[in-house]
């Protein structure tokens, strides 16, 4: 059974389907989800769902148990860190060709034998192995360098993709998040995620803590915890909402997620795990000046 090379959950999850001659609609029914969420997730539309759906999934698919939870890590790392992984990928297997090569024979990325360590060193092929292990300067797109090399980070500018309301869910309209060109940007030094985003608080509910008018910047790379002040997105209208959110469980044992105001004139709002389409937690707080 040949299946694509993607890593990517989504396009992983989409191939084995097919593979196996399912239907979206069989799998959508067999792990207890809309037909149209497993789509986007296939198509990379939305993001990997929940270890406990991913779970699902794989049982329904035979897969190895965890792969497809080990995929969406992967994607959910910011592009550095990913970069960084890859590079230390890159790096194991020239170490282990270069074991092979000093045992006495070398073996290519098929696994056949190409020669010695003789003959990689006339080739010049040992040369180049040694220099694609070695490392390089360290450095990022958010950093540069002073005349005496020391590091100096330099401000990141944030795309304010669009208001959020600090009161009842809204409509957001930016469906291509995350967000790369935007009308209006806000520097933050302090933030060095380069997916991060901003939007401008519109209502009273999180008073008085967050103010109308106050910009947030909310950051994917920044772990969500119980309590966590988030950006969330709901599904199936594409709802957005700014609340501190509690992960919990009702009396069924099935995951929910409160929406909880910090203004108390305002109720929370208990919504099921599938209806969150995203969480991204803020990371920094951007207010006019009095």
């Amino acid at each position: 059974m040949q299946l694509s090379q993607d890593t990517s959950a989504g396009p992983m999850i989409r191939a084995h389907r097919t593979a196996q001659g399912v239907s979206l609609a069989t799998l959508a029914e067999r792990v207890g989800c809309a037909k149209s969420y497993l789509s986007a997730i296939e198509t990379g539309r939305r993001p990997a769902p929940r270890d406990e759906m991913l779970a699902r999934i794989e049982e329904a698919l035979s897969m190895p148990a965890g792969r497809l939870k080990h995929a969406a890590a992967l994607e959910d790392m910011p592009d550095v860190v990913r970069e960084e992984v890859n590079k230390a990928r890159e790096q194991h297997r020239e170490a282990a060709r270069l074991r092979m090569l000093l045992a006495g024979t070398s073996v290519d990325d098929q696994g056949r034998i190409t020669g010695s360590l003789d003959r990689a060193y006339r080739t010049g092929e040992l040369q180049r192995m040694v220099g694609r292990m070695a490392p390089e300067p360290s450095g990022s797109a958010a950093s540069a360098t002073t005349s005496d090399t020391q590091p100096v980070d330099l401000p990141v500018e944030v795309p304010v993709i669009n208001r959020v309301a600090a009161g009842y869910p809204t409509e957001f309209t930016d469906l291509g998040y995350p967000a790369r060109v935007a009308d209006e940007y806000v520097r933050c030094p302090d933030i060095h995620d380069p997916d991060a985003f901003a939007a401008r608080v519109v209502g009273d509910s999180m008073e008085p803590d967050y103010r109308e008018g106050d910009i947030v910047i909310f950051s994917p790379a920044k772990d969500v915890r119980d309590g966590s002040d988030c950006f969330a997105r709901l599904e199936p209208d594409q709802e957005t909402t700014f609340k501190r959110v509690y992960l919990e469980k009702d009396d069924a044992g099935a995951e929910v997620i409160r929406l909880q105001p910090m203004n108390n004139r305002y109720s929370p709002r208990v919504v099921p795990r599938e209806r969150v389409a995203g969480l991204y937690a803020a990371a920094s707080v951007v207010r006019p000046v009095p």
